[in-house]
């Protein structure tokens, strides 16, 4: 830092030198909203400062960069060893100790290396200072140049404004259309060795591919449907928690709690919003998981030996994993977001809906079923599909509380595994992504990122068309 201070004092001095230097420069011309003082200074900021980062930047190539002086004739195969050989001798010409330990003849010729080391840093500083001034001294003397009477400083602030925010617009825009031609790209790779309708109607998944031809299943298979029968089965069960409980107590927060209760409860269910998932996790396999087996266990203990003789030995079999305890967890996660966004919704609702429908005699569980609900549902189908998407982009709750098996089931006592499970299974680890067993995941985020694209245009759809008839 203190090698870069004459470059940051340069800037300092530019920047209360100029708005005076532009005074100067137009004695007979009023200052306006366009030309004052604090406008050249932005000005003279947004003008320099990207010389300035470019001297800063080539400065710090200049003072990390390595000395280039061949002491040894290096063989071709070890490179690695003559970067770790000169990394010691920077070391040691900066009063560090080697990290490794060197045999002859290396070991004296290092203490050499690592003097001349230092007289290069040196002056490879001093290089980098004197370089960095000058081009901060150019870049103070081009502002300078730009200076002159009746410029409008403000007109080219916001000119680097609207700029900046284009920019970030831009960024937002390639970054989702990169996102989608990745996701593309590796999923014609996959589909161009697996066909489509094995991909999405297949019952087996089993992408283990071997090593050699001659192992067993070295085909692997590739059917998703038995992951995409887990998403939906424990989004369903997700969805059968959150969606009741958090709409029913929005409800009661918005139209029946008194002020002081509804300060007092909302932040504390809010709270649930900012637990992490692997916490719920740990809930879902630690406690969740144990108690009903236990109560799935005991029930087919009662079972056993009656008319239900066979339920009872299947649930005695019951183990903590399954997609019931996924679900549930997953549900309880989803309440604030259903709760929150559907109380902000209904108390969006004008009043003057229920002052009339309270003048045409009907009860407040009336008004709120006829009148707040229907007026209400766009933004409660949003927020049903934002509990949704988060169901289906879920993976640690479904990691730890339903297993990894993938079972084509609508069982919610079975073990059974999701799409974005696999995803980061296929993904983990060393993989070569030349392999369909690699390239599966892109297969599956695509199919991933369909279904939410289409979710997205049904509630948009909704949103419109009931936003229409209570406008």
């Amino acid at each position: 830092m203190s090698k870069r201070f004459p470059l940051f004092v340069l800037q300092i001095a530019g920047l209360l030198l100029i708005p005076s230097w532009a005074v100067a420069q137009s004695p007979n011309h009023p200052l306006d909203g366009l030309t004052a003082p604090e406008y050249w200074r932005v000005y003279e900021a947004l003008k320099a400062s990207g010389r300035l980062d470019e001297s800063v930047r080539f400065s710090g190539i200049l003072l990390h960069a390595p000395p280039k002086a061949e002491v040894l004739a290096w063989k071709p195969g070890e490179p690695f060893r003559r970067e770790a050989f000169f990394a010691d001798a920077r070391a040691v010409g900066a009063g560090r100790p080697a990290v490794q330990i060197w045999t002859a003849p290396y070991a004296e010729l290092l203490p050499a290396e690592g003097r001349r080391a230092a007289r290069i840093g040196q002056m490879l500083d001093l290089g980098g200072i004197a370089g960095a001034a000058l081009a901060a001294l150019l870049g103070a003397l081009f502002v300078f140049g730009q200076i002159r009477p009746g410029m409008r400083a403000r007109n080219r602030v916001e000119g680097w404004i609207v700029g900046v925010l284009f920019a970030c617009s831009v960024v937002a825009i390639l970054t989702t259309v990169g996102i989608i031609a990745s996701l593309v790209y590796d999923s014609v790779r996959f589909f161009a060795s697996v066909p489509i309708a094995e991909f999405l109607f297949g019952t087996q998944w089993s992408p283990q591919t071997a090593i050699r031809a001659d192992q067993v299943g070295s085909t692997g298979a590739f059917g998703a449907l038995p992951l995409f029968a887990g998403t939906f089965l424990i989004m369903a069960i997700a969805m059968a928690v959150a969606a009741p409980v958090g709409l029913f107590s929005a409800i009661y927060l918005s139209e029946y709690a008194g002020p002081v209760f509804r300060a007092t409860v909302k932040p504390v269910l809010e709270i649930l919003a900012g637990v992490p998932t692997v916490v719920y996790g740990f809930f879902a396999a630690l406690t969740v998981g144990p108690a009903f087996r236990e109560f799935f266990n005991g029930l087919g203990a009662l079972m056993v030996g009656g008319p239900l003789d066979g339920v009872g030995q299947y649930l005695m079999l019951v183990q903590n994993q399954m997609a019931l305890v996924a679900g549930g967890v997953m549900g309880i996660m989803l309440i604030p977001f259903v709760s929150s966004l559907s109380d902000d919704i209904i108390n969006a609702v004008p009043q003057s809906l229920r002052d009339g429908s309270y003048a045409m005699g009907a009860t407040k569980s009336e008004t709120v079923s006829r009148v707040l609900l229907p007026a209400a549902l766009p933004g409660v189908a949003g927020a049903m599909l934002l509990a949704v998407s988060r169901a289906i982009g879920e993976t640690m709750i479904v990691t730890m509380a339903a297993g990894l098996a993938a079972r084509l089931t609508l069982n919610p006592l079975d073990t059974v595994t999701t799409v974005t499970v696999q995803i980061v299974t296929l993904l983990t680890g060393d993989q070569e992504f030349d392999s369909p067993k690699t390239l599966a995941a892109f297969g599956l985020g695509l199919t991933l990122f369909v279904v939410t694209l289409l979710l997205n245009i049904v509630a948009q759809r909704i949103v419109i068309t009931y936003r229409q008839q209570y406008d």
